[in-house]
């Protein structure tokens, strides 16, 4: 009696297609139909782990990790030079969701960087700004301005230590005028000292000192003086708010 055998189902084609097209581990040059190519690892078909990203539009190009096919993890950023034709780090550090977070370093220019930390995009947190006029800020940033306690170090060596608000000194503080040997202690909004007290520090050793000292104070209470005024501007701005 003749044995039949069934014949082996068979799969189409395209199945088989689709199977080698999967990415999935290291692979070389992948390119996107708009000119963009990627060179790295994947993972259930994102790029997943270190690789390579080239952007044709604009020429950027990153090189760092990768966590399903977003930019996650430390990796750098740059950007062609127009002058030159090579390439300029713009950003070093690290990345979540395809954005800047956690420490990193910003380049805005040959003198001017950032370095600190990013959140969303925004310097958040803690960093140092380096400008291309000579001026250093260190202290605390809140969505990408001066917020918090920090002090800004002028071109000349003068400088403001106290509390920032939306980029603006606004609140306690003090500004070393060093160059005439004087402080000012008092308080800020909106970056405008709206009342304090001047002391002479360090006149003598001052590159340029005012002609004559300040005074000595004959108020036997400087101090509560200066805290009924302020006390009495700030009831002054809540009746204006009113």
């Amino acid at each position: 009696m003749p044995i039949s055998k069934c014949l082996k189902k068979s799969e189409p084609p395209w199945k088989e297609w689709d199977q080698k097209a999967q990415k999935n581990g290291l692979r070389h040059q992948v390119f996107a139909v708009n000119g963009d190519h990627y060179v790295g690892e994947w993972k259930d078909n994102m790029k997943h782990g270190k690789g390579t990203q080239f952007w044709r539009k604009s020429g950027a190009i990153y090189e760092g990790e990768w966590r399903y096919g977003k930019q996650d993890g430390y990796g750098t950023l740059s950007l062609p030079d127009p002058g030159t034709g090579k390439y300029r780090r713009v950003y070093s550090g690290w990345w979540r969701n395809s954005k800047k977070s956690g420490y990193g370093i910003q380049f805005y220019g040959p003198q001017e960087y950032y370095e600190g930390e990013w959140c969303n995009n925004q310097r958040n947190g803690w960093g140092r700004m380096y400008y291309s006029n000579g001026e250093i800020y260190e202290g605390q940033w809140w969505n990408d301005k001066h917020h918090g306690e920090g002090m800004l170090r002028l071109r000349n060596g003068n400088r403001y230590e106290g509390y920032w608000q939306r980029g603006l000194k606004s609140g306690h503080g003090r500004f070393f005028h060093l160059d005439h040997g004087q402080l000012f202690k008092g308080f800020w909004v909106d970056d405008v000292a709206k009342c304090g007290t001047m002391i002479d520090f360090g006149r003598d050793e001052a590159p340029q000192p005012t002609q004559f000292p300040i005074p000595e104070l004959k108020v036997l209470d400087p101090d509560g003086v200066l805290e009924e005024a302020l006390a009495m501007f700030k009831k002054t701005g809540q009746e204006e708010g009113e």
